[in-house]
């Protein structure tokens, strides 16, 4: 770690929740109070895509073909690791550690910080929320986390709700966590957030 021991390092704070919890919306109102974000699901996209080592890996394990002229054949790349839990650990063994290593170089690039954000769907499950200070789940109902889905990813609600089932429970989560966002369109997130970031901001004085 390159974090400068005479300088109070920045609160590691961890943001999860299932697909359609609406976790990058919350995100982005933590951006708006000027706490920096670091999306691990975006960044491990670019890694997927623009780092050769990795690229080169993946191909060994799971076939050159899952490469096209323009980067990972995302929809193939699903359907290998989809439904097959050996297939999607050997893909987290070569990502994981490239992210966790670009994400301690980003806390080291931003270590004046008082509080920053590791946005991640698979944080908990990924052991990641080992080296945080806080975590903040971000729940809703599951109806509406498919209805979302069903939107933004132009997708079918079957295929939706077999995503869910694969992903740790809302009840799991909420086990690690040390604050809980309702994003259920009945109770207002930005109210939930600004308590949060008033906590948060406490800790640290």
């Amino acid at each position: 770690m390159c974090l400068d021991e005479t300088k109070t390092k920045p609160l590691l704070v961890g943001l999860t929740g299932g697909i359609g919890s609406g976790k990058s919306t919350i995100a982005k109102i933590f951006s708006s109070l000027s706490i920096k974000v670091y999306n691990s699901d975006i960044e491990a996209k670019k890694i997927i895509n623009t780092d050769a080592k990795t690229i080169e890996l993946i191909k060994q394990k799971f076939g050159a073909d899952v490469y096209t002229e323009f980067g990972i054949d995302s929809k193939k790349m699903a359907e290998l690791v989809f439904n097959n839990k050996i297939a999607l650990e050997e893909l987290n063994k070569i990502v994981h550690p490239r992210v966790k290593e670009h994400f301690i170089n980003w806390i080291c690039s931003n270590q004046t910080d008082r509080i920053l954000i590791k946005e991640a769907a698979i944080l908990i499950e990924s052991g990641a929320n080992k080296g945080l200070d806080k975590i903040i789940v971000v729940t809703a109902p599951e109806e509406l986390r498919v209805k979302r889905v069903v939107k933004r990813d132009k997708v079918n609600e079957i295929d939706v709700k077999k995503r869910i089932i694969a992903q740790m429970s809302d009840a799991e989560r909420i086990k690690f966590a040390d604050y809980i966002i309702y994003n259920n369109e009945k109770d207002l997130v930005i109210p939930q957030v600004l308590s949060i970031y008033n906590q948060l901001i406490s800790t640290i004085h």
